[in-house]
C-alpha cells in the first residue's frame, strides 16, 4: 500500500506537468513541467523524499528497460536515419566525452575546494 500512495504521488505530479504544458503555449514538454513541479514540492518540502523514496527507487533501478521501445523504434525508421547515421555517432560521441569532462572539471573543482569556506578557514568541523 505504501508504495501505491507513492506512485499516485509521482503519477499527480507528472499529472500536473500535462495540465501545464496543455494551458502554456510553450514549447516545454509535459514531462519538464512535472520534473520542475517535483522539485519545487521537494524544496519547499510539500513533499518530502521519504513519501516518494521506495517507488523513485524503483523507477531508477528499471529505466534501462524503459529505453528498449525507443531503440526498438529507431530499428525501425532506420530507413530514415541510413542517410544521416555517421554525423548523428560523431555527434553523440563528441557530446558525451564533453560533457563527461566537464562534469569531472567541475567535480574535481568542487573537490578542491570542498573544505574551504568563503572565509580562508576550513570548513566541514563542528560549530
Amino acid at each position: 500500500m505504501k508504495f501505491m500512495r507513492q506512485f499516485c504521488i509521482i503519477l499527480f505530479v507528472s499529472f500536473l506537468g500535462e495540465m501545464l504544458y496543455a494551458l502554456l503555449p510553450l514549447p516545454v514538454p509535459a514531462s519538464v513541467y512535472g520534473l520542475i513541479l517535483m522539485l519545487l514540492a521537494l524544496l519547499t518540502g510539500l513533499i518530502k523524499p521519504e513519501q516518494i523514496s521506495g517507488a523513485a527507487d524503483f523507477l531508477i533501478e528499471i529505466m534501462p528497460v524503459m529505453f528498449i521501445p525507443a531503440a526498438v523504434g529507431l530499428l525501425d525508421s532506420w530507413s530514415f536515419l541510413k542517410p544521416v547515421w555517421f554525423p548523428m555517432i560523431f555527434i553523440t560521441a563528441v557530446t558525451t566525452v564533453a560533457v563527461m569532462a566537464v562534469t569531472g572539471r567541475a567535480t574535481q573543482h568542487l573537490i578542491r575546494r570542498g573544505g574551504q569556506r568563503k572565509d580562508g578557514k576550513q570548513g566541514g568541523g563542528q560549530k
